[in-house]
């Protein structure tokens, strides 16, 4: 189940407000002899997380259980959860126990889906969320946050803004769970505007250095008659290993014409190398209107689906 873009209203006994985690959404089967970790496009990432699954064995003790929760990697100095670091991780099957130790992750659980093979999605959210907490699945690598049904929104957002958090997720208290269903009984409130894109192409680098280097990425999304449709440029935000790596991707995905449906401005594309649409990643930005004003490349998203990627709001 997904959130919508929007504010949760300000109505004690109807809404619960949780931080806005910023990693990656799991989705955790866990029995008694094994444990499985799926993406949000269903891809197995179990090997990709090794100490998660150990902890989620242990603090289980036996119980049968599907949960849903955000994989998130904490920065060293701020204990925020850091997308950056997140990277390190997250395009990994057989992560070394060297990267391991040095890039940790944690397990933010916050729904229960399942439990003893008994279907608890068409329970409310408060009522899931009482029974999750009756498990006490707190350990070493797995963490229940808590959520807040008092507390204005404005201060949950001053909040996770103090905190380093990329906003709040508000939730119907009386909420099902509908998977696969972007419900407006979720509502994202995000403190810095955050978008998933396409990339559609790039442009090399002008400035010199490295022949034909990655400048700038070319991004696309769906609009609403499921054409793929120009949304903007991206030059920031990369290091130069990452400028790298993206262009050995790129150049696999290599395309003789643009992925357009809807061509864009030919002064916009000019000297583009083309791509097959299937690489997603999350830009900041500060507006969208017609394209992203002053966008910010954060990072590639393995786990969502090319065909789910839409038009900023």
């Amino acid at each position: 189940m997904l959130a919508t873009p929007g504010r949760p209203p300000d109505a004690p006994g109807r809404w619960a407000i949780e931080m806005k985690w910023d990693g990656m959404r799991a989705v955790c089967r866990v029995t008694r002899t094994w444990v499985e970790l799926y993406s949000r496009n269903r891809n197995n990432v179990t090997g990709s997380y090794p100490e998660l699954s150990a902890a989620l064995a242990e603090c289980a003790q036996g119980t049968d259980m599907i949960l849903d929760g955000e994989i998130i990697a904490p920065d060293p100095a701020t204990g925020a959860p850091s997308f950056p670091r997140l990277q390190q991780r997250m395009h990994l099957t057989r992560p070394t126990r060297e990267l391991v130790k040095a890039v940790p992750v944690q397990l933010f659980v916050f729904d229960l889906l399942e439990l003893d093979d008994a279907d608890t999605t068409a329970l409310p959210y408060a009522e899931r969320r009482a029974r999750l907490g009756d498990l006490d699945l707190g350990g070493a690598g797995v963490c229940v946050p808590p959520y807040w049904t008092d507390v204005t929104v404005d201060t949950m957002l001053d909040t996770a803004a103090s905190h380093g958090l990329e906003g709040v997720v508000g939730k119907r208290l009386d909420s099902v769970y509908r998977p696969g269903t972007r419900s407006r009984l979720w509502l994202k409130t995000a403190i810095r505007q955050t978008t998933e894109v396409i990339v559609a192409g790039w442009v090399p680098s002008s400035s010199g250095g490295e022949r034909e280097a990655l400048g700038s990425l070319i991004l696309g999304a769906y609009d609403e008659s499921g054409r793929l449709v120009y949304v903007g440029h991206v030059g920031t935000g990369f290091t130069r290993a990452i400028r790298r790596t993206l262009l050995e991707r790129l150049t696999a995905l290599a395309a003789p014409d643009s992925p357009f449906d809807r061509p864009a401005q030919a002064w916009r594309v000019r000297g583009a190398h083309w791509v097959k649409p299937q690489l997603v990643g999350t830009v900041e930005y500060r507006e969208f209107v017609g394209a992203l004003r002053h966008p910010s490349w954060r990072g590639l998203r393995a786990e969502i689906d090319p065909t789910e990627v839409r038009l900023p709001i």
